[in-house]
């Protein structure tokens, strides 16, 4: 008669009450077995075992090793009970909205293009939608190539225009194609076969006075053209 196999012992609850506690918290948190733990902390496996149990306890200073190979503050290791203990953090809706509506925009001029900073009322956002109009046809006329911070989506509405990007082949896009892209990436639109085409661009940034810092970008360009 075959004997039925003990189940392996569950794991205590990962309270973080204890230090073995907060290790255990950790270790779940990342998915790691002892062992892995054991490899990155650089603490042989039984005894981190026993810590883990609360068997043992460390040294301040061991402590602080484990932390620092785990690329945490002290800090941060001690505060993982109380992280845990509030659960997942609800969402936070912050209800902003603006409409495109008339005398809702910031118009820019330039020699080259006509820009309308779209949702002027609402601040610190992190997309920034812009109508341009482009009347550059070549990159004699554009002047140096383009970099900002964030990323960027550009959709024909009219036209056709010329992309020219620092490590790319230059592409042509026509009314109802568009293109995304790394706007550190140095770029430029030209009017492509036309004698303007209108654009729709979005460009994204985490600072929160991103739409300024277009805004910056074009002004410095026209202090240049003085």
């Amino acid at each position: 008669m075959t004997k039925k196999r003990p189940k392996p012992a569950a794991e205590p609850a990962n309270t973080g009450s204890t230090l073995g506690g907060l290790i255990r918290l950790l270790r779940q948190k990342n998915g790691w077995t002892l062992r892995q733990m054991s490899e990155k902390v650089g603490i042989p496996l039984s005894t981190l075992a026993k810590v883990e149990g609360d068997k043992l306890s460390l040294t301040y200073d061991k402590l602080q090793k484990l932390t620092s190979q785990l690329g945490m503050t002290m800090t941060e290791f001690l505060g993982q009970s109380a992280l845990a203990s509030r659960g997942p953090s609800a969402p936070v809706v912050t209800a902003r909205r603006s409409l495109t509506i008339d005398g809702n925009s910031i118009r820019v001029t330039t020699s080259n293009y006509d820009y309308e900073y779209l949702c002027a009322d609402l601040r610190e956002k992190r997309m920034v939608p812009i109508l341009t109009r482009i009347r550059a046809h070549n990159l004699v006329e554009f002047g140096e190539p383009v970099r900002h911070r964030g990323e960027e989506f550009i959709f024909v509405l009219e036209g056709s225009i010329e992309v020219h990007l620092q490590f790319y082949s230059t592409v042509t896009l026509r009314a109802g194609q568009g293109i995304y892209l790394d706007s550190t990436m140095g770029h430029a639109y030209v009017a492509k076969d036309c004698e303007s085409a209108l654009v729709l661009g979005v460009c994204s940034g985490e600072a929160p006075d991103f739409d300024r810092e277009l805004i910056s970008l074009v002004e410095d360009h026209l202090a240049t053209e003085d």
